[in-house]
């Protein structure tokens, strides 16, 4: 107590005049100085909402970027040099195998096989003889009428006969094939693309490129893995944090440009053997069905040369720490949380975030199983402060009655 207000007491119960006025003094002035002296109240803990970190088996799906491929693109090329009489088909149209394309002009090529024909029954004729004059000269050696010289003649004369036949008959198979190419027809099924050539025009054997067919059942999207990706999934193999099954068993899900996904899955069918050194990536191929590639054009999902994004399935990561994403928070130097410690009190963790799953966060390293972070309340917190915390209640699972739930009401409109 303050020494002048002790003195003012004592100096009243000496002249014990005015002890009623003096007495309602005295507790005014007591309570002036205790209200002078009495400490303020400590302000209370700010109130934070917690998750608790857990550990969980989740699938690891990536994304990659790919582009569709035609399963077969053929090339229809012409095997004779002539000059094409007729186009059968229409143009972006589907065909199916031996529907007839391309005529070439065949009136000189089936000159040709007619002329083979009659040189092979002139080579069958000529054999004919040879072999009967050879019947004829062998009995008489042996009666001495002919000389050893005329038996080999004959001989001579009939094995001549046989090449002459077989040289006659091969130049006929090559009149036969020329004559049945100067018709061009579809060898699988598929969509037709555009001619480069019409009616009218030479085109070589072999080399000109009269169109080219698309088989679009099944289709293939090929996609590019970084070789960081490589790296990082070994490792995770080598440590157990990641499982799959044989490589070519991982299935993949397209997703189209305009967020539609495709629902057929498909299937991982071929990985290259080497990093394409411009790129630094690895290309790999899946293979997917598409029931409706046989349709018109216009109802079938994709075409040849979509860029398409594939998620890989298969992958199944033990042991996964996920946390909601806003938990995480940015500083300068990199990602961070605000974990709540045995003794309440905050404590700034830096983490390494890796991909996202749904509205969660994958953390490779800074959290353990059973650490208390911070989801909600960061704006009322800072390092080493003590804090209230209570659970986290998502808004999809809360309670009418709880407290996230009213939250959630007061924001809506």
């Amino acid at each position: 107590m303050n020494p002048s207000v002790k003195r003012s007491i004592r100096s009243a119960i000496r002249n014990g005049t005015g002890m009623a006025h003096t007495g309602a003094g005295l507790f005014v002035i007591l309570l002036a100085a205790c209200a002078e002296k009495a400490p303020p109240p400590p302000p209370p803990a700010p109130q934070v909402e917690v998750v608790t970190v857990t550990a969980k088996t989740v699938p690891d799906e990536p994304e990659f970027i790919g582009q569709t491929e035609a399963f077969r693109p053929v090339e229809i090329r012409p095997q004779v040099t002539g000059i094409i009489k007729e186009v059968f088909f229409t143009e972006g149209r589907n065909v199916k195998k031996n529907d007839r394309l391309y005529l070439i002009d065949p009136v000189p090529f089936k000159a040709v096989y007619l002329s083979g024909k009659a040189r092979v029954a002139q080579a069958q004729a000529r054999l004919v003889q040879a072999e009967q004059e050879l019947a004829r000269v062998k009995p008489l050696l042996e009666e001495q009428a002919v000389s050893q010289k005329n038996v080999d003649d004959a001989v001579a004369e009939m094995m001549g006969a046989k090449a002459t036949l077989e040289a006659a008959q091969s130049e006929l198979v090559k009149a036969k094939f020329d004559l049945d190419n100067t018709l061009i027809t579809a060898p699988v099924n598929g969509r037709i693309g555009r001619s480069h050539f019409y009616e009218g025009r030479l085109v070589s054997a072999q080399t000109t490129l009269l169109t080219t067919i698309d088989q679009l059942d099944p289709m293939y999207v090929n996609v590019n893995v970084p070789e960081s990706y490589l790296l990082r999934r070994r490792r995770e193999l080598a440590e157990h944090r990641v499982q799959r099954p044989d490589i070519f068993q991982l299935h993949g899900v397209m997703t189209f440009s305009d967020g539609t996904v495709y629902p057929e899955e498909g299937i991982l069918d071929f990985a290259d053997v080497t990093l394409r050194s411009e790129t630094g990536m690895l290309q790999a191929r899946f293979t997917f069905p598409n029931p409706e590639g046989g349709f018109s054009p216009g109802k079938s999902y994709f075409y040849p040369g979509q860029f398409v994004k594939v998620r890989l399935k298969g992958y199944i990561r033990t042991a996964a720490i996920l946390i909601p994403q806003r938990a995480v928070q940015q500083g300068p130097k990199g990602s961070f949380v605000y974990v709540v410690d045995k003794e309440d009190k905050a404590e700034l963790r830096p983490i390494r975030a890796s991909t996202w799953h749904e509205k969660e966060w994958l953390i490779e390293d800074g959290l353990h199983p059973g650490e208390r972070i911070v989801v909600e309340g960061f704006h009322r917190i800072q390092p080493g402060v003590q804090v209230n915390a209570v659970p986290f209640q998502n808004e999809e699972t809360a309670s009418p009655d709880s407290p996230a739930a009213e939250k959630m009401t007061r924001k809506a409109p």
